[in-house]
């Protein structure tokens, strides 16, 4: 009953965020898709269905291809992969069994963080934004190493949590949905945490990728609204990723990533590293600035 009313929500905001974006599109007057976003679209959430994740790498595709300026970041993010994750919510969460009130109580904590999230990032200054999103990515590339080294938890077979664990794992969703509106990734945080708690694993995809596909609509509907967002990138982005995640979902389910992996952990570090040394150099300029006033 409790997965039936989720889906069925789900499937209503995921609605509500598609008409509200080709409407603001519209009136903006960004409704053509650009051809770039949809191939970033396509091949970031074919991965990110796999296990690979969408958010670092488009973050370094962006910035090489200086698509976008950095404040643009956590919004694009967020707005473009929302209706492809939707997307791969709707499919493991039918899919894959799990507790359904644990599902429940982690997709709710999510949607509040988003909300908590959302606000406080479209207001930040440019500065900000880079250091949040440059350490995101270090540690991304922290994530994907450690995969490629076997170095992450195995997990047990549990398909549910109680007592502290239940509400410890409740309340780690609530901060991850804010930290998501700022561009950092929640599904390794989110399966690294709940395999230590001796979950299974691939109960965990249901309840990561249910957590983003709600609360990405959220977060979403205020960035779209927002002045720092491409819509039509955004637009691209989502009219590419939809197809991609059923194909990797239902026709390709693996794939030897190992090596792809330590593609993107040098990807992402450049990205990363770029972020962080313009951070640095936008706050020695403001220093001297300060200085010469002096």
């Amino acid at each position: 009953m409790i997965l039936t009313v989720l889906l069925t929500a789900l499937i209503v905001l995921a609605a509500v965020y598609a008409v509200q974006l080709v409407r603001t599109a519209r009136e903006c007057g960004e409704l053509k898709p650009k051809a770039e976003g949809v191939a970033i679209g396509a091949v970031a959430n074919f991965f990110d269905a796999l296990g690979i994740g969408s958010f670092a790498p488009t973050t370094a595709w962006l910035r090489f291809r200086k698509l976008v300026p950095d404040s643009f970041l956590p919004a694009v993010l967020n707005a473009g992969h929302c209706l492809p994750t939707v997307t791969q919510g709707l499919v493991f969460m039918h899919l894959i069994q799990v507790d359904p009130v644990l599902l429940f109580a982690c997709i709710a904590a999510s949607i509040i963080g988003a909300v908590i999230g959302a606000p406080i990032v479209v207001r930040l200054p440019v500065r900000a934004v880079q250091i949040v999103v440059g350490a995101a990515l270090l540690i991304a590339a922290g994530l994907y190493a450690m995969t490629n080294l076997n170095l992450m938890p195995a997990g047990g077979q549990a398909v549910a949590l109680d007592g502290h664990l239940f509400i410890v794992a409740v309340a780690a969703h609530l901060v991850m949905g804010a930290l998501m509106s700022f561009g950092v990734g929640l599904y390794a945080p989110s399966l690294i945490m709940l395999s230590l708690m001796g979950m299974n694993p691939t109960a965990a995809f249901p309840i990561m990728m249910g957590a983003c596909a709600f609360l990405m609509p959220v977060s979403g509907l205020r960035f779209i609204k927002s002045q720092r967002i491409d819509l039509r990138l955004v637009l691209g982005m989502a009219i590419g990723g939809i197809p991609a995640v059923l194909l990797a979902a239902f026709v390709i389910t693996s794939l030897p990533l190992t090596v792809l992996r330590w593609g993107v952990v040098a990807v992402v570090l450049y990205a990363a590293a770029s972020l962080l040394t313009t951070a640095l150099k936008s706050r020695s300029g403001v220093a001297a600035v300060a200085d010469r006033a002096d």
